[in-house]
């Protein structure tokens, strides 16, 4: 695993709630707000404030296989919302690139990024669902910046997910912190 300093890595999240600052006061940790467009937008404004060697994206998923739970590393990502099949494409894929994957950094998961809280398998089936890894994982490739993403399972992608979202919400953060920033800073 990498190992990050807090000097030069950014943590970016989309919501304060899931990773309050407050709770790791020596990281720069910055909010995008909820969806592609907000991780996009906000995210390059971030990365030209600070500067960063190292990109990482914490935040909340659904899982697609109920196997999957707790703190996960994702390397390869998709748009979820993205279909240009007519044109000759995979379903998920932008026409005419290659969609960010950093797979060859580990053995983690595979992420649809849409802009939809996922309550029913969508069409494109990925190992987890969120709003804003496959932008930010854009962003980093196109930056040239070493990416990492770590989701947290807090739901099932189902009917019960608003609920489960918010019941798990409290977890991911600490979680995040012990597992991945402990002993780093």
């Amino acid at each position: 695993m990498v190992r990050f300093d807090p000097k030069n890595t950014l943590i970016l999240v989309a919501l304060e709630a899931e990773l309050p600052n407050e709770m790791i006061p020596s990281w720069n940790v910055a909010y995008t707000g909820v969806g592609k467009v907000n991780a996009a937008l906000k995210g390059s404004e971030y990365v030209a404030r600070y500067k960063p060697m190292n990109l990482i994206n914490f935040g909340t998923a659904g899982a697609l296989n109920p196997e999957l739970s707790g703190l996960l590393e994702v390397t390869q990502f998709f748009q979820r919302d993205m279909d240009a099949r007519d044109m000759g494409f995979a379903l998920g894929q932008t026409p005419f690139e290659k969609a960010p994957n950093f797979s060859a950094q580990g053995h983690g998961l595979s992420c649809g990024t849409g802009d939809s809280f996922v309550t029913a398998p969508p069409e494109l089936q990925t190992d987890l669902v969120d709003m804003e890894a496959f932008a930010l994982a854009k962003l980093a490739q196109m930056a040239g910046i070493h990416f990492s993403c770590f989701k947290y399972v807090s739901d099932q992608a189902d009917e019960n997910s608003p609920s489960a979202w918010k019941d798990n919400l409290a977890d991911a953060s600490h979680i995040f912190i012990n597992e991945i920033l402990a002993n780093h800073d």
